[in-house]
């Protein structure tokens, strides 16, 4: 889909001020006492506060508005059809888990989806102020008044790799067997990070994130912010992830291409 620049400076301003919304729902319930949190699942935990739900209705709002005959996908209230083929993929807060234990690796995150893809994404850490953005010859950091440009960084072998991921706690078996035979050709593996493990890709501050099981609400802010910085995002096999399912993410299309010899096994 062509956008002129006039279309592409307004869909910038509607991703902000969603951002903008959705930070300031769940700051309001960040760090509180007595902070409800529902299970959406029977057979694990798989938590929902209704600062999830402030977040989205908030987004929402701002979308009827400004954008009515855009489609809307968000993680708490399902689908909103529309005809303008641009849809808004919406995940209020991701990392619950993270956000009711009180670490700042939560974030809200934002895509804008053309049906090939994310053409603009948004991942916002509300607690640190930070924005990432990319999308419209955009690649950028923020805090506040300050802005620097994303950009990934070299590496050339996994062996100088520092991989993150949310495992174990995503994935099957096999999958997490597959994650662990990449994670023992990287110099370093950390944990737990959500949504923001991909922002520090595209800072240039870590080199891979491997996960599985991911909805397309859970990846295509994030997609847009690491290609936009330089960076790859496929699924196991080397195809587009932005529907969900297994992702890798990566800086350097070497290390890339070397971790698929591991993951596509699967």
């Amino acid at each position: 889909m062509e956008l002129t620049k006039t279309e592409q400076q307004e869909l910038l301003w509607v991703a902000n001020a969603i951002t903008d919304a959705a930070r300031v729902e769940s700051l309001a319930h960040f760090r509180t006492a007595g902070l409800g949190v529902d299970n959406k699942e029977d057979s694990h935990f798989d938590p929902v506060t209704e600062a999830d739900r402030a977040a989205e209705r908030a987004m929402r709002a701002i979308l009827a508005k400004h954008r009515p005959d855009d489609a809307i996908i968000g993680e708490e209230y399902g689908e909103t059809p529309g005809t303008s083929g641009l849809t808004w993929v919406l995940d209020p807060i991701d990392g619950t888990r993270s956000y009711i234990s009180g670490t700042p690796t939560w974030g809200v995150l934002v895509g804008l989806d053309d049906s090939n893809g994310p053409i603009l994404g948004i991942v916002d850490q509300p607690f640190t102020g930070e924005r990432f953005l990319g999308g419209f010859g955009l690649s950028q950091w923020q805090r506040g008044d300050e802005v620097r440009e994303t950009r990934v960084r070299a590496c050339a072998s996994l062996s100088d790799a520092v991989l993150f991921t949310t495992f174990p706690e995503v994935g099957t078996k096999a999958e997490g067997e597959a994650f662990r035979a990449v994670s023992g050709q990287c110099k370093l593996t950390r944990y737990g990070t959500d949504c923001y493990a991909y922002a520090l890709v595209a800072m240039g501050q870590i080199d891979l994130v491997i996960e599985a099981g991911l909805n397309h609400y859970d990846l295509q802010g994030p997609i847009g912010v690491v290609q936009a910085a330089g960076g790859i995002v496929t699924n196991w096999h080397g195809e587009p992830a932005h529907n969900g399912g297994r992702v890798i993410a990566a800086g350097d299309a070497r290390t890339h291409a070397q971790a698929l010899e591991y993951l596509q096994k699967v």
